[in-house]
C-alpha cells in the first residue's frame, strides 16, 4: 500500500519521531519464587497488585503436570522457567513433560472417555457452569497471573477473564442443546435419523497470547460435547491454564477428562500424540507454518482438525466514516494486547481525502500511550512476549523505512529491563514491505491510502490470510457491499473488536479451517451419524414356511 499525503522520510534507519517519548512506568518487580500449590482451598488474595499479591497468586498456580486428576512431575523430573516479560524475572519452574508424558495424558484420556460421553449433557453443563461461577469469584488473581506471565495491561486482563468465562457460560448452555433430525425420505419409505456423538480424545493446542480464553475456547466445547482432552499450553504463558485446570477439578470434572502437559519439547511431545489412532481430534491456536506442520501430521490418522492460524488483518476507512469512532476502532484493533493478536489490524487503508486528518489523530494519541509493567496504573503498552519478538517488530519498522515509510512516531525498542517495543505509527509504506505481508505481532500501526472502493477491496484481498477486516464507513449500501467482498472470516463493521464468545471465530484461505465459539464451536467436537429405518406404516412382507410351501402376509398402514 502506498500513502500520498505525507513526505519521503531521509534515511534508511528508524529514529525517534519528534513529539512526546512513550512513557515508560516503573513499578516494583515481583519476587521470583517456586510455588506449591495450596492443596486445601484458596486463601484470600491481598487486594493490592504489589508484590504480596503478586506472590500469593503464584503460591497457588500448580507446578506439575496434570495426568488422570492428579498433578505429577515430569517423567525425568525435569523443569522449566517462566519468565515475565516486563522484567525478565522469573516467576516459576514449572514441570516439563516429555513424549512419555504426553502418552500417559492420552491413556488417561481414553480411558476417561467412555463414562464422560455418557454423562447427561444436563450434567456436563452444570460443570461448566460451575466453573464459570469459579472463574468469576476470582477473576483478579487469574487477571493478575495473566499480566505476570504474559505482560498485558491489568485492565485488558480482567477483559480476558470476562471474555474466556463467557465460553464457559456459553457452553454450558449448548451442551443440553445438541440436538439432530428425524425425516422422512423423499421417496417415503424410510425415516432418516441424524444423531450426533463425542468425537473422542481431543489434543488442544493454544497460544501464548490469551492464556485464559484460548483455553477456555476449546476445552468448553470439547467438554459440553462430551470429549476428553489434553491440553499442551504455549510454553511461554502456561500458569494461567494450569490454575484454570486445578479450578476445573474443583468444579467437578472428573479425573482424565481434562489433562495438562506443558513442556519445552513441542514436537517431540506433539508428535506422538497426533499420530496415536486413540486420539480423534487436534484443534491449534498459532502459525500458519506450524499449523501446516500439523495438518500434515494429522492426514496419518485421517484426524478431525480446526485450525486457527495467522492473519494479516486490513482496516478500511473511507471517506464518509465517523473518523472519532474510526480512530477508537483503529486504537482498540491495533493496540490491544500490545498488537499480539490474530485479529489485531496489520495494514490500514484510509481513503486520501481522510488520510492526514486520519494520521494526526492517530499519532497524536499514540504519543500519549504510557508504556510499562501491566500492573502499573495508567499502562497501555505492555511488552512483547520475548526478545525474538521486539527484534521482529524492530526488524518490519527497519524494513518498511529503507524502503520509504514515513516515520511519525516511535520505532525503537524501549530502554530499560523488559521487552518493550515504542508504539509506532508509520505512513508512506511502499509496496513490497514485509510488514505487509507478514504477521507483525507488535504495536506498529502502518497506513497508507486509497482512491476508490475497488482499489481498497483489492489491496485488502491481496494477502494469502483471511481471518478477518474491519472496515469504517456510514454508507450501509457500503458496508453490505464488503461484507460479500472481503475474502475474511469475520469483519468488524464500524467497531475493532470482533470476538464474541457466541459467534463463530475463525478465517478462510490460510488463516485456518473450522471455527471456535457460537453454535459451530461444539459441532468441531461431534460426529455426525444418520440412521434409515423402514417406513413404520409401510406393508412389510413376513414369510411362513410349512413343509414346502410359503405364504406371505403385509402389515396394513
Amino acid at each position: 500500500m502506498t500513502a500520498t499525503h505525507a513526505s519521503s522520510a531521509t534515511g534508511a534507519t528508524p529514529t525517534r519521531a519528534t513529539g512526546a517519548t512513550p512513557t515508560r512506568a516503573t513499578g516494583a518487580d515481583p519476587t521470583a519464587a517456586r510455588a506449591t500449590h495450596a492443596a486445601s482451598g484458596w486463601p484470600a488474595v491481598p487486594d493490592a497488585t504489589g508484590p504480596a499479591a503478586e506472590q500469593a497468586v503464584l503460591d497457588r498456580v500448580p507446578t506439575g503436570l496434570l495426568v488422570d486428576g492428579s498433578w505429577q512431575q515430569a517423567a525425568d523430573g525435569a523443569t522449566f522457567p517462566v519468565v515475565d516479560p516486563s522484567t525478565g524475572e522469573t516467576l516459576l519452574r514449572i514441570a516439563d513433560a516429555t513424549a512419555d508424558d504426553g502418552r500417559r495424558a492420552l491413556d488417561a484420556a481414553h480411558a476417561a472417555r467412555a463414562a464422560w460421553a455418557a454423562t447427561p449433557p444436563r450434567q456436563r453443563a452444570e460443570v461448566l457452569r460451575r466453573a464459570f461461577d469459579l472463574l468469576q469469584e476470582r477473576r483478579e488473581e487469574f487477571a493478575l497471573l495473566m499480566t505476570l506471565e504474559m505482560g498485558k495491561p491489568l485492565a485488558e486482563a480482567r477483559g480476558e477473564v470476562t471474555y474466556g468465562g463467557e465460553f464457559l457460560r456459553w457452553f454450558s448452555e449448548e451442551a443440553v442443546r445438541i440436538g439432530g433430525s428425524y425425516s422422512t425420505n423423499p421417496e417415503g419409505t424410510g425415516r432418516a435419523i441424524v444423531t450426533h456423538k463425542p468425537v473422542g480424545p481431543a489434543f488442544l493446542i493454544t497460544p501464548w497470547n490469551f492464556p485464559l480464553a484460548m483455553a477456555t475456547r476449546k476445552i468448553a466445547p470439547a467438554l459440553a460435547a462430551g470429549c476428553t482432552v489434553v491440553v499442551k499450553p504455549a510454553e511461554l504463558t502456561p500458569l494461567t491454564t494450569l490454575l484454570f485446570a486445578d479450578l476445573l477439578l474443583e468444579a467437578g470434572v472428573p479425573a482424565g477428562v481434562v489433562n495438562v502437559v506443558p513442556t519445552t519439547h513441542a514436537a517431540a511431545v506433539s508428535g506422538p500424540v497426533i499420530a496415536d489412532p486413540r486420539l480423534r481430534k487436534l484443534s491449534f491456536t498459532g502459525s500458519t507454518p506450524v499449523g501446516r506442520t500439523l495438518l500434515q501430521q494429522a492426514a496419518g490418522t485421517v484426524l478431525r482438525t480446526s485450525m486457527e492460524l495467522g492473519g494479516n488483518a486490513p482496516f478500511l476507512v473511507f471517506e464518509d466514516a465517523d473518523l472519532d469512532l474510526a480512530v477508537e476502532g483503529a486504537l482498540l484493533a491495533k493496540f490491544r494486547n500490545t498488537g499480539q493478536a490474530c485479529t489485531a489490524a496489520n495494514r490500514f487503508l484510509v481513503h486520501e481525502d481522510v488520510a492526514e486528518e486520519f494520521t494526526r489523530r492517530v499519532t497524536e494519541r499514540v504519543e500519549a500511550m504510557r508504556v510499562g509493567r501491566g500492573t502499573e496504573d495508567g499502562v497501555a503498552i505492555g511488552p512483547l512476549i520475548d526478545d525474538r519478538a521486539v527484534d521482529k517488530a524492530h526488524r518490519l519498522v527497519t524494513d518498511a523505512v529503507e524502503r520509504g515509510a514515513v516515520l511519525r512516531t516511535g520505532g525503537h525498542p524501549v530502554d530499560g529491563p523488559g521487552t518493550f517495543y515504542a508504539p509506532t505509527v508509520l505512513t508512506d509504506v511502499q509496496p513490497g514491505s514485509a510488514l505487509l505481508r507478514d504477521e507483525i505481532f507488535g504495536p506498529v500501526l502502518a497506513i497508507g491510502t486509497f482512491r476508490t472502493e475497488d482499489e481498497a477491496v483489492a489491496a485488502a484481498n491481496d494477502t494469502e490470510y483471511g481471518l478477518v477486516g474491519y472496515a469504517f464507513t456510514d454508507d450501509p449500501a457500503r458496508g453490505q457491499r464488503l461484507m460479500e467482498r472481503l475474502e475474511t472470516g469475520m469483519l468488524g463493521l464500524n467497531t475493532g473488536v470482533v470476538s464474541n464468545a457466541s459467534a463463530p471465530f475463525g478465517g478462510v484461505k490460510q488463516s485456518g479451517l473450522g471455527r471456535e465459539g457460537g453454535g459451530e464451536g461444539i459441532a468441531e467436537y461431534l460426529e455426525t451419524m444418520y440412521t434409515l429405518t423402514p417406513d413404520p406404516f409401510r406393508e412389510r412382507p413376513s414369510t411362513t414356511t410349512s413343509g414346502t410351501s410359503t405364504t406371505t402376509t403385509g402389515a396394513a398402514r
